[in-house]
């Protein structure tokens, strides 16, 4: 062991190139050798009187809808695009400090990014990798990490379809020959379920509930389709008294709040797979759609598109990783994969 190792191993630092899905609702980091070593939401805390952050990822998250006058939780992205550049900034640089990395190292990195980003927000990206002392920074699109991930050959002259639902954007993209060659983004998905389900409950029962129970709500009993019924109990405050309320709903009242996100989620794929060459159609007819991203674990969303599309649907085996996984391959293969970085 070198003097350098034992400096690393004395202050617990980790080195390696870092691979980064900046997403919407939940930022992952990939380190080589390692794996993934961050997985959380992209939440910051940060103090109201002088900007200073005090908390990201799942410590600002718990903070959410509990904070004093003197806090305010933030999403630096929303809807699929940079929001808060320097907040986003900011929770960067607090999940690298959280993985402990190497202070002395020079890591390349690989981010992904949303495809609706713009050059501006791209160069942002770039800068903020820079600061946490990258040596070199390359960016990646979320459905092209996403068809990586679960395995894809996306070099070859095969389409094949990816639906990435994340937490601000639906994003639709056929894939053939390390391109997209058709695309359909909208900013409906996962964030826009959890404010149906809000606005639901204020409209039918004049109980307000916040996005965290929103969300909640929606993995236990959400569904796209029509499924056996459930009961739940929801807790929130009054609109009309004031006061804490407990209201009993079924799982059809919750599909019934979630119809519209849905319908504009399978309208967007309806859309892709019409701009679609023909050739390439066939394809996918043969490969099926792939679903990936958290928004795909909704029960029966794969079973709704199937039936409107007439196009086989799976839901890829990791969705909530297959955009980090597919960034971590980049970013050990990026020769490999030079046609696809930005």
């Amino acid at each position: 062991m070198n003097i350098l190792d034992k400096i690393y191993k004395a202050f617990n630092w980790v080195s390696g190139d870092i691979a980064i899905d900046l997403g919407t609702a939940n930022t992952l980091i990939y380190l080589s050798g390692q794996g993934i070593v961050i997985n959380e939401p992209s939440i910051v805390t940060r103090s109201v009187h002088d900007g200073k952050v005090i908390a990201v990822g799942n410590d600002a998250k718990a903070m959410m809808g509990k904070t004093h006058r003197g806090l305010e939780t933030i999403r630096p992205l929303h809807d699929g695009v940079i929001a808060n550049f320097n907040m986003t900034d900011e929770m960067l640089q607090g999940f690298i400090r959280k993985i402990n990395l190497n202070r002395l190292a020079r890591p390349k990195m690989v981010i992904c990014v949303p495809s609706g980003v713009t050059e501006v927000e791209r160069r942002a990206v770039k800068d903020s990798g820079e600061r946490a002392n990258a040596k070199e920074v390359y960016l990646i699109e979320e459905p092209m990490a996403a068809a990586i991930g679960i395995g894809l050959e996306i070099s070859k002259p095969i389409g094949n379809i990816i639906v990435d639902i994340g937490g601000g954007t639906t994003e639709v993209a056929v894939i053939a020959l390390n391109g997209v060659v058709s695309k359909e983004t909208i900013r409906i998905a996962g964030d826009e379920m959890d404010e149906s389900i809000v606005q639901w409950f204020r409209n039918e029962h004049k109980l307000d509930i916040g996005i965290p129970t929103a969300e909640a709500i929606k993995i236990t009993v959400g569904s796209a389709m029509r499924m056996k019924a459930e009961t739940i109990s929801i807790k929130g405050r009054d609109l009309i008294s004031g006061i804490p309320k407990v209201v009993d709903v079924s799982s059809d009242e919750i599909r019934q709040a979630l119809k519209d996100p849905v319908n504009s989620i399978v309208e967007a794929v309806r859309k892709a797979l019409e701009q679609t060459p023909p050739e390439l159609s066939s394809d996918i007819i043969d490969r099926g759609i792939i679903l990936t991203g958290g928004g795909s674990l909704l029960r029966g969303l794969d079973q709704i598109i199937r039936e409107r599309t007439n196009v086989p649907v799976n839901v890829a085996e990791n969705p909530l990783l297959a955009v980090v996984q597919g960034t971590g391959i980049v970013l050990e293969n990026l020769e490999k994969y030079e046609a696809v970085l930005m």
